[in-house]
């Protein structure tokens, strides 16, 4: 594990998320360095997801660790995509790309869970994507720093709207410029 100082595991990697998330709102790296850099700071870290989620932080990040290992695949397998010679690669990581969204959308659950959804708005979001219009939509915990989840899981989107906390309509996502932006 790599940790800065004294600092512990939470905070070295929401201090690095902070930091890459600043970065990528300042223009100093791209939307695809961002997730590489995302990527290359997980698997330094060498720290599994927890088994136990009994706490805010422990959910959080499942979620992100999930969400970028499931974008790292995305992105790789998209780079693949049109190759004939390495068809294998792209279904191979297009497969785990899918089974870490899945993850990712199971620890958003949980962290729902854990704050027994106070202070949840969900909504879907509006993309220039059009395989993503009217499927993405986006939760936000309103008493948390840079906690936006982001899913298009049909399974969740009735959990949250069984909870109440999910609202018709499209909005435009608070990370607008992130999510329709390519890479």
């Amino acid at each position: 594990m790599i940790y800065h100082g004294k600092k512990g595991l939470f905070e070295t990697f929401f201090d690095n998320r902070s930091s890459l998330i600043l970065q990528l709102q300042n223009g100093d790296i791209s939307k695809r360095e961002f997730l590489e850099s995302n990527y290359d700071f997980v698997t330094r870290m060498n720290v599994k997801p927890f088994i136990r989620v009994d706490s805010y932080e422990k959910g959080m990040y499942n979620y992100q660790y999930y969400n970028v290992l499931a974008k790292y695949f995305r992105m790789m397998a998209m780079e693949l995509r049109n190759s004939k010679k390495h068809q294998k690669y792209y279904i191979e990581y297009l497969n785990k790309g899918y089974k870490y969204y899945h993850e990712k959308d199971r620890s958003a659950l949980d962290v729902l869970k854990i704050i027994d959804f106070k202070g949840v708005e969900a909504y879907f979001v509006k993309c220039e994507s059009r395989n993503l219009k009217d499927k993405l939509y986006e939760i936000v915990l309103l008493d948390y720093k840079e906690a936006i989840f982001h899913s298009k899981a049909t399974w969740l989107l009735e959990i949250l709207q069984k909870e109440g906390v999910f609202f018709e309509g499209r909005r435009k996502s608070l990370i607008d410029e992130y999510i329709n932006e390519t890479y």
